[in-house]
């Protein structure tokens, strides 16, 4: 008999395998291929979500920046973590989000930080200046709600989004930095995004001290920051906040205060 028990179960992990494949991959073919040349020849590329689209509705923007290891040129390889949560059913039904992900390329970097103290240096990275000038170019283009444009980021990513909102603080409504850090003397100008922060306590690639010190930071500049801490989480820790749904609705109800 036990033949057949492990020839059932190998069965299983087969048939669940090929349904995840099944469902990556649909999920994957929502998001368009796109790329954003700019009037000196550079290009970005990215893939792009549409929820939903009609005549007469305004949509929110997401923006979204891959870690490190997602660098390239294939412009497939942004979407390998978190960016699926913002393809499912329940999001496109219920927020009808515009998804951006470009594809930050080999040897560079979203954030440009001096990494021996986190201080912003004075001129952004070609490819966020690439992202900038292809949000702008989205909001003119596209029914977006420039009321609601959010930025989130893994790893690399999460040091993109405060690079972003450092640099861009009245282009932004809200940020969900994830295992990332930044520039702890721009709190203060920062401090009317609504800023949700997430790191894991074990993670031994980008210290949790990074994120607590932006936490406390924040607070002393009184900004609307929340911080959640997964006690046995390590550098993965985006697998847990992109899941979270809470985080989700939070950021869709975000809006630009005037």
């Amino acid at each position: 008999m036990k033949p057949f028990k492990y020839y059932i179960s190998a069965l299983f992990l087969i048939f669940f395998y090929l349904i995840s494949s099944m469902n990556s991959f649909s999920q994957s073919s929502l998001f368009s291929y796109e790329e954003y040349i700019s009037t000196k020849g550079d290009t970005l590329k990215y893939r792009q979500l549409i929820s939903d689209y009609d005549s007469k509705s305004k949509y929110p923007l997401v923006i979204f920046l891959h870690g490190s290891g997602e660098r390239g040129n294939d412009n497939e390889s942004q979407l390998k973590w978190g960016v699926m949560n913002f393809a499912t059913n329940d999001i496109m039904m219920n927020h009808r989000p515009i998804v951006i992900a470009p594809q930050c390329p080999k040897d560079t970097t979203w954030g440009n930080f001096s990494y021996e103290d986190m201080s912003l240096k004075s001129t952004p990275t070609k490819p966020m200046k690439l992202l900038i000038e292809l949000i702008n170019k989205t909001i003119e283009t596209m029914p977006i709600d420039p009321d609601r444009i959010y930025i989130t980021g893994l790893s690399m990513g999460g040091f993109g989004t405060y690079d972003a909102i450092s640099r861009y603080p009245g282009l932004f409504t809200a940020a969900v930095p994830v295992c990332g850090g930044g520039d702890i003397s721009k709190a203060s100008s920062i401090a009317h995004i609504p800023i949700w922060i997430f790191h894991g306590s074990l993670d031994d690639v980008v210290p949790v001290s990074l994120s607590i010190m932006m936490v406390d930071a924040l607070t002393k500049a009184g900004a609307q920051v929340g911080y959640t801490q997964y006690p046995e989480a390590g550098h993965f820790s985006w697998i847990a906040a992109y899941s979270d749904t809470m985080m989700m609705d939070w950021m869709f109800k975000k809006y630009k205060k005037n």
